[in-house]
């Protein structure tokens, strides 16, 4: 364990410290902009029947308010969740698609599969790991936010679909607090402007609304020779009180916002296995640059159609989503009823450069040409100048392809309705609440996948395609293609289908004197209906051909590499799932400040585009044979304390978890079919003492692959990408005018495969703010990220250290500095 986090852990064995408040019962803002003298009482809403106590529910949540996250700057929603407790998040891939889990459950592919994403207590997409298209990459964080609210594990499984893991519950502000902020922000050593709003006041005696969002253009936080961050969102609700109690809310949203997506990079990978040693590239910095540069693309290729498109490759992750939302609360003989309904029109294009191999410019060139191959610059400033085999170009003489997809999101509208019914009985001396609901889904899936291929060099920011030429002068690219597919592999496919799900759903709680029990139950009903395009889904499909990508009535090398779409031979998609869930609980208030808890829960996630194009969906007629096929199941065993005194907070929950898993991992290439066990503690907890404040989290999990069905020499190992340990600290000094703070996060090391070879070394990042407010409501504050420049490894493609030396890896972003002018009114 690194030296530093035997320091954190056993700074939170001495103070650990309390999640903030949490939402009232309608959700309104938990926090204005302004600091309060009093906290308000830890009551907690998202993933539950009804708010109550953290100290009187057999849960284990987190919250975080708005104020505290926009302390350390207008960063990605990714990198404020990685510092709360309990949460496992690989940051650093973009503004959206990172990576997030919790209790050891898998990180086996991207996204977040056990984990959902909620926005006002509705799931933004139904499910969080779809394919390139993680369900961050239509949440962004900027003023509108009032809290972020976490539950792990317990209830979670029954009060909403698919998050048998829990919930992340992003909330908004809704004017309760009337005035407003306008924030004006720039990179000190980065390209990146932006300015922020929000404002909430009184339409009348009832009425209150709020509107807020942003706007940002910039290259970002790694060069990359144009603007890669363009767009914003704005926010709006309107909410009104009705005259016998209760409210009726409208949410609107519009979302439109490019940044781009870092993939693995070149690394230096030496040492041994246990060992390794990772360095940098001259000329190319693991956690500062990256491969995207204007001397690259566009992505040509054939397009949904099969028809010649080029597309710009500067398009990252472009998310569009206009939303619009209702919400009402009022009460009926005794009944509070809930009503909550979304639509989403969700769309936008997805493209991220990863690499296939690299190698020194002879060997790379031989590779696609044969003894004797040559390369020549095909783009960049250098176009048509020849460079020399051996040559230590750049300072690290190495060539490589890179594959570039570009998923098109033509359509992932979504819509939820949540209607429940909570009533409150007095019975022998005690509460029982009782609650009864349905819930209704619809998530369209229709997306197209398309490939590039391009021989690059290595060169961080500037980074140009090359041509490979073969001894006898004949051209194994175009223009610096190689292919226009994914070499020569497949891997082109269209999804059009839908998925509708019905769960109606019930809890019932009975809290009597110190004791609080209770129980819930859902059962899911779902139903997948659509059609498939791809060779992929083999039966003779064919998806290879020759095409004259450049009209010269010549077919080159690279020219017969091209990948198109079978439109007229697509697969349906036709099969029906249901699993129950349920989870129970107990809660003992000890004493005012100290309760015990213990919980057991079994949930499930659904699986979505995991299993399409591979067998376990029949291309005959869309079928799944086996219902354990269909949804993954997760047991979850817990229990543990809570203390909250004298404003110091201690919360430890003991975990066991076993879950399945229907994955495929590196970008659709391999499939798994596993199981899972998990073991371990989370802590969470902090000190409020005058002007000093520190909240503090720590997790340690041991997991392990119980079995693995279509590989079984994996049985017995760890899964990649857990850490026994990570830590989380936020120390805070408020000195009213003035006040500084860090954010502190470590992990320890962990296997970058699962045959357990490989080690990635663990790490720590912190983050820092000072800010200063020189006169009333005029703020001026200075953040940074990654204070000291960590290169810290979250990801690895091989699963040994290279014979060669040359390897891939993803590191989290170097050392970005950022100052706001911020004005409340």
């Amino acid at each position: 364990m690194h030296k530093s986090g035997l320091l954190l852990f056993a700074a939170q064995l001495a103070l650990v410290s309390p999640a903030f408040a949490e939402a009232n019962d309608d959700q309104s803002d938990a926090a204005s902009t302004r600091p309060q003298a009093k906290p308000p009482v830890e009551v907690f809403s998202t993933g539950v029947a009804k708010g109550r106590d953290r100290l009187d529910s057999a849960t284990s949540t987190s919250a975080l308010r708005g104020e505290d996250i926009q302390k350390f700057g207008p960063r990605p929603l990714g990198d404020v969740l990685r510092t709360m407790a309990g949460l496992r998040v690989e940051s650093g891939i973009g503004e959206g698609n990172n990576n997030y889990t919790v209790r050891g459950l898998p990180l086996a592919a991207g996204g977040s599969k056990y984990m959902q994403f909620q926005e006002d207590g509705l799931p933004v997409l139904e499910f969080g790991d779809l394919f390139n298209i993680g369900t961050d990459v239509y949440l962004r964080n900027d003023l509108s936010i009032a809290q972020i609210e976490t539950i792990r594990g317990g209830s979670a499984s029954t009060f909403a679909s698919n998050s048998p893991g829990g919930l992340i519950n992003i909330i908004s502000r809704t004017g309760d607090v009337e005035g407003g902020s306008l924030q004006l922000s720039s990179g000190l050593d980065f390209d990146q402007k932006r300015a922020d709003f929000s404002y909430g006041a009184k339409l009348g005696e009832n009425t209150r609304f709020h509107l807020g969002g942003f706007y940002r253009q910039g290259e970002g936080p790694r060069p990359i020779g144009f603007d890669g961050w363009r767009g914003g969102q704005i926010k709006f609700n309107v909410t009104r009180n009705l005259a016998g109690g209760g409210y009726i809310r409208l949410y609107l949203k519009l979302l439109d916002d490019r940044s781009p997506t870092y993939a693995p990079y070149f690394v230096n990978i030496t040492g041994t296995n246990s060992n390794p040693v990772f360095r940098s590239y001259p000329g190319f910095k693991l956690n500062r640059d990256s491969v995207l540069s204007p001397y690259l693309g566009p992505v040509v290729t054939l397009d949904e159609n099969n028809r010649l498109a080029a597309f710009p490759i500067s398009t990252g992750q472009h998310a569009v989503s206009k939303s619009i939302g209702l919400e009402t609360q009022f009460d009926v003989a005794d009944w509070t009823i809930t009503e909550r309904m979304r639509y989403s029109a969700n769309s936008g294009d997805f493209n991220r450069a990863f690499p296939s191999s690299a190698n020194t410019v002879s060997a790379f060139a031989a590779s696609q040409g044969g003894a004797g191959a040559s390369a020549v610059y095909a783009s960049g400033p250098l176009a048509g100048q020849a460079i020399p085999n051996g040559s230590m170009v750049n300072g690290n003489g190495l060539l490589a392809l890179y594959y570039v997809s570009y998923v098109r999101a033509h359509a992932l509208d979504d819509f939820t309705n949540d209607l429940r019914a909570t009533r409150v009985w007095k019975v022998s001396g005690g509460n029982l609440t009782t609650t009864l609901g349905a819930y209704y889904a619809s998530q369209k899936l229709k997306t197209t996948w398309l490939h590039t291929a391009m021989d690059i060099d290595v060169n961080g920011g500037k980074t140009a395609m090359v041509d490979i030429i073969s001894a006898n002068g004949t051209a194994q690219t175009q223009d610096g293609y190689y292919a226009f597919a994914r070499g020569t592999s497949l891997f082109r496919r269209a999804f059009d289908v839908d998925y509708r799900v019905f769960a109606p759903y019930g809890s019932i709680n009975y809290h009597f004197g110190k004791i609080a029990i209770g129980g819930s139950l859902r059962y899911d009903i779902g139903r997948v209906r659509g059609s498939l395009i791809g060779a992929d889904l083999g039966g003779g499909r064919k998806g290879l051909t020759s095409y004259d990508i450049n009209g010269d009535g010549v077919i080159s090398a690279a020219e017969k590499r091209v990948a198109y779409l079978p439109l007229t031979e697509p697969a349906p998609v036709n099969y029906n799932y249901g699993y129950l869930s349920y989870s129970a609980g107990v809660n003992y208030r000890v004493a005012e400040p100290f309760s015990l808890f213990a919980r057991y829960s079994l949930g499930a996630r659904a699986n979505a585009d995991k299993i399409l194009f591979t067998p376990v969906v029949s291309t005959t007629d869309g079928s799944v044979a086996s219902s354990r096929d269909k949804a993954d199941k997760v047991r979850q065993l817990e229990g543990g304390f809570k203390f909250r005194k004298n404003g110091i907070t201690l919360n430890a929950t003991a975990f066991r978890v076993t879950a399945d898993d229907h994955n495929v991992l590196n970008g659709s290439a391999n499939r798994t079919d596993r199981s899972y066990r998990a073991t371990g503690v989370e802590l969470e907890g902090g000190v409020q003492r005058g002007r000093f404040s520190l909240m503090l989290g720590a997790t340690y999990t041991k997991a392990k692959i119980t079995a693995d069905r279509l590989d079984p020499t994996l049985a017995g190992k760890e899964p990649r990408h857990q850490p026994d340990w990570t830590f989380t600290a936020t120390p805070q000094v408020d000195f009213g005018r003035a006040a500084i703070g860090a954010s502190i996060v470590t992990i320890t090391k962990s296997y970058a495969q699962d045959s357990n070879l490989l080690v990635m070394p663990g790490f720590t990042t912190v983050g820092a703010f000072a800010t200063v407010s020189p006169m009333d409501r005029i703020h001026l504050s200075v953040t940074a990220q990654n204070l000291f420049d960590t290169v810290g490894i979250f990801e690895v493609n091989q699963s040994t250290v290279p014979a060669n030396g040359i390897g891939f890896a993803r590191s989290v972003n170097g050392r970005t500095v950022q100052a706001s002018l911020r004005f409340d009114f």
